[in-house]
């Protein structure tokens, strides 16, 4: 049976992008005869979230964000990454055998490093926390620990599995097998730009929220980058920001009928106005969702407590098994 892995890192409110990238799709793969595990990566927050409130927020707020979008947990492994050990304990003992080239070689740590170089820093890794230079090897043992068989990734995610293939073909060779080699599941992937253009994310602050009430969605979609175009000039809808984003969420009807808008000379307001009653419609009952539960802090909390207790019905024995490997354990 396979075994899926999907995670969510709480460094920002949730946005339309983590819904149409890691929401959605893990949700439809629930109706497969498989195993899904969907956690928080609270942990690889903490290279970027500082404020212990804040934390605590945007993790309730990622968990509200599945639930609210009709996960049931019941029937997967939803759960909160600091609240599984091993995954931790396992990091330390495969940094043992994993070669420094190897995270010297991620994308993140690269970046870091030539936008120091870029500033004229004499130490090129200033700034760089141990936590980024080793994000890498926590993420592979998020996969690794709950022996995950499949993981879907994105383009900008590939590294990192490839990167897990690796750690863990080297623990098996020295040790004995004990890993799967987790295989990518690459859909048809949608990467949702953010309203100036460039890929949503929390760090360029450029989201539509997924939680927030609709006038913060509205006002969210009207702040989409358009040309100065008067209405009755035709408009591309190819390289489009406001059309690359309606192409996330809307259906091949919607779209076809969008382009020939487009090319009558439709005017941006009313573009964007038609973009915000569907994203509307599609969020709304999500929104309704949020606000029924998201007071309810011991229903989430008891929810994420006991998923964590049955994902370490697999994560402790594999633990015990890596531990007798490599000679840690009792005489």
């Amino acid at each position: 049976m396979k075994r899926i892995l999907t995670g969510i890192t709480p460094s920002g409110y949730p946005h339309l992008g983590n819904y149409i990238g890691a929401i959605k799709p893990s949700l439809d793969l629930l109706d497969e005869k498989c195993e899904s595990f969907l956690f928080i990566a609270d942990h690889h927050a903490l290279i970027k979230v500082w404020d212990p409130a804040k934390l605590k927020e945007l993790t309730h707020q990622v968990a509200m964000a599945w639930l609210a979008s009709g996960l049931d947990p019941r029937k997967t492994f939803f759960y909160r990454q600091s609240d599984i050990p091993e995954i931790t304990e396992l990091a330390w003992i495969l940094s043992c055998v994993t070669e420094k080239g190897l995270l010297n070689r991620a994308h993140a740590y690269k970046a870091a490093i030539d936008a120091n170089k870029e500033s004229g820093k004499k130490d090129i890794e200033e700034g760089i926390s141990t936590g980024l230079f080793t994000y890498p090897l926590l993420m592979a043992c998020d996969i690794l620990c709950p022996n995950a068989t499949h993981v879907p990734v994105g383009k900008d995610q590939q590294q990192h599995l490839e990167m897990t293939r690796d750690i863990a073909h080297k623990f098996n060779n020295r040790y004995g097998e004990v890993f799967n080699l987790p295989e990518a599941v690459i859909g048809d992937e949608k990467t949702v730009l953010g309203i100036d253009g460039r890929k949503m994310s929390k760090s360029y602050n450029n989201i539509i929220p997924l939680l927030g009430s609709e006038k913060d969605l509205k006002k969210s979609v009207m702040k989409i980058v358009t040309n100065s175009q008067e209405p009755g000039e035709k408009k591309e809808w190819k390289d489009n920001i406001l059309f690359s984003i309606y192409s996330a969420f809307a259906n091949e009807a919607s779209l076809n009928e969008m382009k020939h808008k487009f090319e009558d000379g439709i005017g941006w307001g009313d573009a964007k106005t038609i973009v915000f009653q569907e994203l509307n419609e599609l969020i709304a009952p999500i929104r309704e969702n949020f606000e029924k539960q998201k007071g309810d802090l011991n229903y989430i909390e008891d929810v994420l407590q006991e998923n964590g207790k049955k994902v370490r019905e697999t994560t402790k024995p594999l633990l015990e098994k890596v531990k007798s490997l490599i000679g840690i354990g009792s005489f």
